[in-house]
């Protein structure tokens, strides 16, 4: 991670909280009109799973939670998502295991520990390295010298690729050409030819990668065989998964990867009886939820609580208990 990146997440987030009382942004101004207290969510480019889900979550909120409203924000994803949260620019935030786990310890990108917890695991998002068909790109080994997306600064994307590109033996400072792009972003320079390869970490379809498969020029790249390295270094959260076979036309055959949980996380001093209310939303309405973005077929309420690298909320933990999760 750069310092020059670091540094654009910092004035993103001064820019956006732009001198207002926390109180006001972390839960929206009230009008005495209609009593609605309105929650933002922290989501992601509009392109991912993020950005979709999130505004289903924001409906669920809006329809079952009394006296609250929803909106979503689009951003760079996991890494600003955290600081959103913990700045006061959001109230709740979707994030990846890894930068959610070093958000929560402290640890790089992090200069200290933030004030959070989990409402719980919605889904897993799978790290999906694609090129072209005539790239000649079969393997990680094949990038060194070529010109990839490391994903947008400030997302889980950047962070889960630099990881994975170091456990393969690259440089991500000296054996590539860098660039940062989000997955529309890395779509469109991979159809006009700009950058040879692109990382992206996401649910499954991921509704940009769906239109580049659709004229028949996208491959994936199996890398599952360095999941066991990046969990022995970095933790439990990244694990080996195959891409389903057919989940992006074309794609005949699954396609083995590295998978990471994704949380949705609030701040610690959320009222409890509040976290339970968003819990129930999210999980009682499940259905709803897959309408938006087939990636809801993963909520399960048995073992979304079971988040091995961030307390879970209270009030999401009774939930849970309810329910018998």
């Amino acid at each position: 991670m750069t310092t020059t990146s670091r540094n654009g997440w910092r004035g993103r987030i001064g820019a956006a909280i732009g001198g207002l009382l926390l109180p006001a942004l972390i839960l929206g101004a009230s009008s005495p009109a209609n009593a609605q207290t309105n929650l933002s969510i922290a989501t992601g480019g509009t392109g991912g799973v993020y950005y979709p889900l999130g505004g289903g979550i924001a409906t669920e909120i809006r329809e079952n939670v009394d006296g609250y409203d929803a909106t979503v924000q689009e951003t760079n994803a996991s890494v600003d998502n955290m600081l959103l949260l913990t700045t006061g620019a959001a109230a709740l935030a979707l994030g990846v295991g890894d930068t959610v786990a070093a958000a929560a310890a402290g640890e790089a990108p992090f200069e200290e520990a933030l004030e959070i917890c989990g409402i719980g695991i919605l889904y897993n998002n799978f790290m999906q390295v694609v090129t072209t068909q005539d790239s000649g790109i079969e393997s990680l080994a094949d990038m060194e010298g070529m010109s990839l997306s490391v994903g947008a600064p400030g997302s889980a994307t950047e962070v889960g690729a630099l990881r994975v590109l170091e456990a393969a033996g690259l440089d991500p400072e000296a054996d590539i050409d860098r660039r940062q792009l989000g997955v529309a972003e890395t779509v469109a320079a991979l159809r006009d030819g700009t950058i040879d390869a692109g990382f992206w970490s996401g649910g499954l379809p991921t509704g940009a990668l769906v239109d580049l498969a659709s004229t028949g020029e996208m491959k994936i790249i199996p890398i599952g065989e360095h999941a066991a390295a990046l969990a022995e270094q970095y933790g439990g959260y990244y694990m080996k998964m195959p891409i389903p076979a057919d989940t992006y036309e074309g794609q005949t055959e699954p396609v083995s990867t590295i998978a990471s949980p994704n949380v949705l996380v609030a701040r610690t001093d959320m009222e409890e009886s509040l976290q339970q209310a968003i819990t129930a939303a999210i999980f009682d309405n499940k259905e709803d939820l897959v309408q938006v973005h087939p990636a809801a077929k993963e909520l399960d309420p048995a073992t979304a609580g079971e988040i091995p690298f961030i307390e879970t909320c209270p009030g999401a933990q009774a939930y849970y208990d309810q329910v018998g999760g």
